[in-house]
């Protein structure tokens, strides 16, 4: 996996928020279910993926900013 679920205990805001702080938030939850929300409208749970779906995205979207890595 490629984050400690630990480490998403509360809702955390992208890195690349805008400036106004507009942006997704993420959050892991019981058995291993990720959270992610439009922190705009925090009154929604947001959409929910799978840790593996979640880390799949994470990796692919690492690769194309970086590539070579």
């Amino acid at each position: 996996m490629l984050f400690r679920h630990d480490a998403l205990a509360e809702w955390t805001k992208s890195s690349y928020s805008a400036v106004n702080g507009d942006c997704v938030e993420v959050k892991a939850q019981e058995h291993l279910l990720i959270r992610v929300r439009d922190s705009k409208d925090t009154a929604r749970s947001g959409l929910g993926f799978s840790a593996e779906t979640w880390s799949k995205f994470i990796l692919d979207v690492s690769e194309r900013d970086c590539p070579g890595a």
